[in-house]
């Protein structure tokens, strides 16, 4: 399943009272109920005309590529990704989880549409599921509505632009097609060692291949974030809350120290022997390490491709207008 964060065993995020609760009523002292003032912020620019190819990563295109001419892998993932196996996905995620709507946690709800409406898709339905460990994933099953799963830790951990970022990300991969085939591609990485012939040689290579794709579709789907969130600093702050956040910390960590880190683990790793060290450390990882993933998205930002973007949405929003 295709997931925004990296798994972060061991680490327990407790509620934290200080952090307003989306959806949930602000009480006066009395009896009345004080309304809701809604949050005002500049709405997002949306991308109309937006195609996945406009913003997929280089890496995606390159893997997606070599993925694709693997014989026999569509025919395997298939035959694994049985009526059975989606039943079973399907209601341990739905049994299990809190589906978002307009009279149920609205204020998410709101995100994952205004969020699907600057990529220009359609929005999937958005569970919330009670789990200590900071978590999104995507799940795309043939002939059904896909889904994203988001875990109750991470609500608390994250602020709602960065909640958005979020969903943006996950909604990149459904924007990409990755979601059916990383639904698959997670269940043939297992289901490779057990199906009769194929040997452990065969799958760990696969498995190599898989992750290396799935990496490069992190990267794309960390471009779809900066998309809805256009503030790479919103972005930067999720990838550094992943690495070494918790919601007492939050207000003293800093982006630009996070990307100077970035930077000197690029230097570090720039020698033969920092360059080895690197591909070690990664390549059985289904995501790229969060500094990597910061100071690419921080490169991006500054590109002429994510300029022109967001240049063509704009005058494409001011002609609609006119």
């Amino acid at each position: 399943m295709a997931t925004f964060m990296l798994p972060c065993h061991g680490l327990v995020l407790k509620p934290s009272s200080s952090l307003p609760k989306l959806g949930s009523p602000v009480l006066r002292t009395g009896l009345k109920k004080k309304r809701r003032v809604a949050v005002c912020r500049a709405a997002p620019v949306v991308f109309r005309d937006l195609d996945a190819d406009d913003f997929r990563h280089p890496l995606d295109k390159q893997n997606t590529l070599l993925l694709r001419v693997i014989p026999g892998l569509n025919e395997l993932g298939k035959a694994l990704l049985g009526p059975v196996s989606e039943q079973v996905m399907l209601l341990e995620n739905i049994g299990t989880s809190v589906l978002v709507a307009e009279n149920q946690l609205s204020d998410l709800h709101q995100l994952l549409v205004e969020a699907a409406e600057v990529l220009n898709i359609e929005a999937p339905d958005l569970y919330v599921r009670q789990n200590p460990v900071p978590n999104a994933y995507t799940l795309a099953i043939n002939g059904r509505k896909p889904f994203i799963v988001i875990h109750t830790s991470l609500v608390e951990l994250l602020t709602k632009k960065e909640l958005q970022a979020v969903l943006a990300h996950e909604l990149g991969h459904l924007k990409c097609d990755h979601g059916v085939f990383l639904t698959f591609a997670n269940i043939l990485t297992v289901g490779a060692y057990i199906v009769p012939g194929l040997g452990g040689l065969i799958a760990q290579r696969l498995e190599e291949q898989l992750f290396r794709w799935l990496r490069s579709a992190e990267l794309t789907c960390d471009r779809a974030a900066l998309l809805v969130a256009q503030d790479p600093k919103v972005v930067i702050s999720v990838l550094m809350k992943l690495a070494g956040g918790c919601p007492s910390l939050s207000d003293q960590l800093n982006v630009d120290a996070f990307l100077e880190q970035a930077r000197s683990y690029d230097k570090a790793a720039s020698s033969p022997v920092g360059w080895y060290i690197r591909n070690a450390q990664t390549s059985q990882l289904s995501h790229p390490l969060p500094v990597m993933r910061a100071r690419e998205i921080d490169d991006w930002s500054r590109s002429n491709e994510y300029q022109s973007l967001l240049k063509r949405a704009i005058q494409h929003e001011a002609a609609q207008k006119v």
